[in-house]
């Protein structure tokens, strides 16, 4: 099963004036509540497009609060209401940061049970499908043995079609050359482009409930992006695409070589960034890879911070040239590869606030 991805950069509100009965809410006074007791209201409706199975939003994690989110889930669209007799604005942001903030945490522990029940899946499948076969075949054995030949149903199909439900990142090998070598893997830029989105949109959740991450070093912030990140991909030869490589890396690997490569690292001055574009490229070992840092920022302005970035970038020996990035707390450039400055390394910088 996919599991839900937010898209919140696309969540949309509405409004409408209502009338609701409060004759059995315990926190009002009414002298009779055998009668409805109706009070005008405004109603604000959150519509909240999202990615994955709808029908996960039905499912009660391993994990719960005594009030969970509550919701109408209307095909790939969360709506959720807010009542409101005022019009205090600072009152319903609140409430509508209270409400995602709870639908987050209520994904993330939702996520957590999917990970460990697809990663039993595949053999509970094989393992239906083999008493299925078993009892087919001794049905048709059966109607063999009777002696009498066996009615064809004119609407049974002659085969079926498995539909793809999973995204699967799969190296492709880039075009080859006039003269002879084997091909090199290599992810297109439309899968590092939705890659890139799964992280920005896990780090917003991050920028959310900084109470939470606060205190995370860098291999817990890590850890974060694993679980979104494996829900959507599942490598060629082994049951998981992202790992992670020493103590901050994640990566895709194709075989014993990696062709998306991120690095996640607390801002700590312009020296630990140009590092870590030094380690990044120690990492690098096949053409066209596509990499990543993640910053996160504690403690300093951020728009310090995102002023010295592209200064650190062009001042680093393997710079080659900036590239268009519509991002306003991100940066792309390209890079040499240390070993060989005709090869180039795309390197996508993204930069997330999560104060101590």
């Amino acid at each position: 099963m996919v599991p839900i991805r937010i898209i919140e950069d696309q969540i949309s509100v509405d409004q409408q004036e209502t009338k609701r009965d409060v004759s059995q809410d315990p926190l009002r006074f009414i002298s009779d509540r055998d009668r409805p007791f109706y009070i005008s209201e405004t109603l604000i409706i959150l519509y909240i497009p999202f990615e994955g199975e709808p029908d996960i939003f039905m499912y009660r994690p391993s994990t719960i609060t005594l009030n969970p989110p509550r919701g109408f889930v209307n095909g790939n669209t969360l709506e959720l209401s807010i009542f409101c007799t005022d019009h205090d604005v600072q009152s319903v942001k609140r409430e509508i940061d209270r409400l995602l903030g709870s639908i987050r945490q209520y994904l993330i522990w939702i996520t957590s049970d999917l990970t460990s029940f697809n990663a039993t899946l595949k053999d509970v499948a094989q393992q239906h499908i083999e008493v299925r076969r078993q009892k087919l075949l001794k049905d048709q054995g059966l109607i063999a043995s009777l002696g009498f030949p066996l009615r064809k149903r004119p609407d049974t199909p002659a085969t079926y079609a498995v539909s793809t439900v999973r995204r699967k990142a799969i190296p492709k090998p880039p075009p080859a050359h006039t003269t002879a070598y084997v091909p090199e893997p290599a992810i297109e830029m439309a899968e590092y482009e939705h890659i890139l989105s799964i992280i920005q949109s896990t780090a917003t959740m991050l920028e959310r409930s900084p109470q939470t991450f606060r205190d995370m070093d860098e291999e817990n912030l890590r850890d974060q992006f694993l679980v979104p990140l494996n829900s959507h991909y599942e490598g060629q030869t082994t049951g998981e695409t992202f790992n992670a490589s020493g103590k901050t890396d994640i990566l895709i690997r194709d075989g014993d070589r990696s062709v998306f490569i991120a690095e996640c690292k607390i801002w700590r001055g312009p020296k630990s960034f140009s590092s870590a574009i030094d380690q990044l490229l120690g990492y690098a070992t096949w053409r066209d890879t596509k990499t990543a840092i993640l910053i996160f920022n504690h403690n300093t302005k951020l728009s310090d911070v995102l002023a010295k970035i592209p200064n650190i970038l062009k001042s680093h020996s393997n710079w080659k040239r900036m590239m268009d990035f519509t991002s306003p707390t991100g940066f792309r450039c390209i890079l040499a590869h240390k070993d060989d400055p005709n090869r180039e390394i795309i390197l996508t910088v993204l930069v997330f606030e999560v104060p101590k």
